[in-house]
């Protein structure tokens, strides 16, 4: 016999749809339904009829083997033969982070596919594969950010099964997994979560409609609901970690807001496995409370991404200044984000109008994960363009882009925070990251104009925009693996390689003490050095050479991007568009 259960307070009477059966369920207390039924010939389809209309899929469905519209699937995860016993992740403080889309991140697009790339990953130096959403969304292809059944793997990149090969797979190679989850909104196709119960509340609007009801009436089970979301990835699937996206649009003024209970709860659990679990949000607002202990007011989350610093790095190789690029640029602003992570920590921003940020004071490096690039300063481009595609605009020749791009990594990976690469970047990846959908042909219509109105503000004109209901568009963002090999894909790689593995060795790299580090610049020369313990990261973004002081001492040169660099004991040349890495008294 098999227990369905599902909440459901607004319906008045409810039904099982198992198979071709029709069985009513009795009620229980605080709006809980429930009945006990035989799976008959393996037969595990099944469904909720409400109020005589559906059957609709279970809110918690574990499987939706034909689509969001269709019967949910019963999964036994007790089937699944683990054999990742023992298996620890490594700490934030010397995680490099590798975000990856599973739809293209492989010619094939699923689980099963990517495992096959997991070798790559372990000779580059990475130690956490993040993969982006992976519950059942719209059709065959999509980002995952406009998911509806969140408990259940999507069907097209190899369903409940194929996530834990994929997982088990990255275990056995010493890979720890973050998921990336949605809980901040839902799509708005196949979401039947409002037929059942108050999920959703009106005394909040969202950028994508109605808000999730985390703190109005009903809301109880709400939080019940993600919270039991977060534990299922990280039990039944071995997830090492959850990256919680845009955790500004949860609107929550309880007591005990709703990222405070999901981390009380998280630990729980992880004292309850003996199996280190995190938690790492996604946040625009600059505030350290998001990372604070409880005891001090905060929600005691394990770390959380630094969009300044990826917009201070940014904006000094590109030159760019348009949208929240208006409020970067320079290199004392780049000095400050590698020194604490927020550039704004209470100052006036000029793209917000008002005074942004709070002081992140105390908190040490491993608390923040930084990158070049991500999917979505990638992928909200127009054309999903990388960054040495825009480095110097049209100014630079090639091999001065390259140079620069060469710096970006350089800090990237010597900072003082977790890294985060995003697939392909590793080898300068030519393919873009496009935004790309798979919806109705009416919601695909809207989708499509909205985001051609949405770059005519920045001079694009129609025709210019990928349209993202077409397959091209999303085959299109699919990487090319045979680039490897080629140049400068492969002198990329290799300053990657190299870059990882020094700061994998080196322990005054992988710290986290910001208290130890110092930053020294000259923004008409256009030159920055960072100094962690022995180490010495010297960077001429220019195109001319550049001599910059160090410490007095024996210095040595570990890695270079460019020949030509003169050391003595104070001074450095450096070549044009370059990076030295040096160690005193080595």
């Amino acid at each position: 016999m098999h227990l369905f259960r599902v909440w459901a307070p607004l319906p008045s009477k409810v039904e099982l749809q198992l198979g071709s059966q029709r069985l009513p369920m009795s009620a229980a207390e605080g709006g809980w339904w429930e009945i006990e039924a035989r799976l008959r010939d393996g037969n595990a389809d099944y469904g909720f009829v409400l109020d005589d209309e559906g059957p609709f899929p279970d809110p918690r469905s574990p499987w939706q083997p034909n689509g969001v519209h269709k019967l949910s699937h019963v999964v036994d995860h007790s089937a699944f033969p683990w054999s990742d016993a023992g298996w620890q992740a490594a700490p934030l403080s010397s995680a490099i982070f590798y975000e990856l889309h599973i739809g293209t991140f492989t010619p094939e697009g699923n689980f099963d596919a990517a495992i096959g790339k997991l070798d790559h990953l372990v000779m580059l130096g990475v130690t956490h594969v993040e993969i982006m959403p992976v519950n059942e969304f719209p059709g065959d292809r999509g980002w995952g950010y406009d998911g509806v059944d969140l408990f259940a793997p999507h069907q097209a990149y190899g369903g409940p099964a194929g996530l834990k090969r994929f997982v088990q797979a990255c275990h056995a190679r010493k890979l720890a997994v973050v998921l990336d989850v949605v809980y901040n909104h839902l799509g708005p196709v196949g979401n039947y979560l409002g037929r059942f119960g108050p999920y959703f509340t009106t005394r909040y609007c969202t950028p994508w409609g109605p808000a999730l009801n985390f703190d109005d009436r009903g809301s109880d089970e709400v939080r019940r609901f993600f919270c039991d979301n977060a534990l299922m990835w990280l039990r039944d699937y071995h997830f090492d970690g959850l990256r919680l996206d845009a955790v500004h649009a949860i609107l929550d003024t309880s007591a005990e807001p709703f990222l405070e209970q999901l981390k009380v709860e998280v630990a729980a659990l992880e004292a309850q496995l003996g199996r280190r679990l995190v938690l790492i949000a996604e946040s625009d607002l600059n505030d350290p409370r998001l990372l604070w202990p409880r005891e001090c007011g905060g929600f005691n989350l394990d770390a959380q991404w630094s969009d300044d610093f990826h917009h201070a790095l940014h904006s000094v190789l590109t030159g760019e200044t348009t949208g929240y690029y208006s409020d970067f640029g320079s290199l004392a602003q780049l000095s400050k984000a590698i020194q604490q992570a927020f550039v704004y920590d209470g100052q006036f921003s000029r793209f917000r109008g008002r005074r942004h940020g709070r002081s992140p004071a105390g908190l040490g490096g491993d608390r923040f994960v930084v990158c070049l690039q991500n999917h979505d300063q990638i992928g909200n481009r127009a054309r999903g363009e990388r960054i040495q595609q825009v480095i110097g605009g049209s100014r630079h020749e090639e091999a001065l882009q390259l140079g620069l791009l060469k710096i970006g990594t350089a800090i990237l990976l010597t900072a003082p925070f977790p890294p985060l690469l995003f697939q392909g970047q590793e080898w300068a990846a030519s393919t873009p990251f496009l935004y790309f959908t798979d919806h109705d042909q009416e919601l695909g219509k809207a989708i499509r104009e909205g985001r051609r109105r949405e770059f005519a503000a920045f001079g694009w004109k129609p025709e210019e925009v990928p349209d993202p209901q077409a397959p091209g568009t999303f085959q299109a963002s699919k990487l090319d693996w045979s680039e490897m090999s080629r140049a400068p894909h492969a002198e990329l790689l290799e300053w990657h390689r190299q870059l990882i593995h020094l700061r994998r060795t080196e322990p005054s790299l992988t710290d986290g003490r910001l208290d130890a580090i110092g930053v020294q610049w000259n923004e008409k020369e256009r030159w920055l050095v960072m100094k962690r313990g022995p180490f010495t990261v010297a960077c001429n973004f220019s195109s001319q050479m550049r001599a910059v002081g160090l410490r007095a001492g024996a210095h040595k040169v570990l890695l270079g991007s460019a020949s030509g660099v003169e050391v003595t004991s104070t001074t450095a040349k450096l070549a044009p568009a370059s990076a030295t890495v040096l160690k005193c008294g080595g």
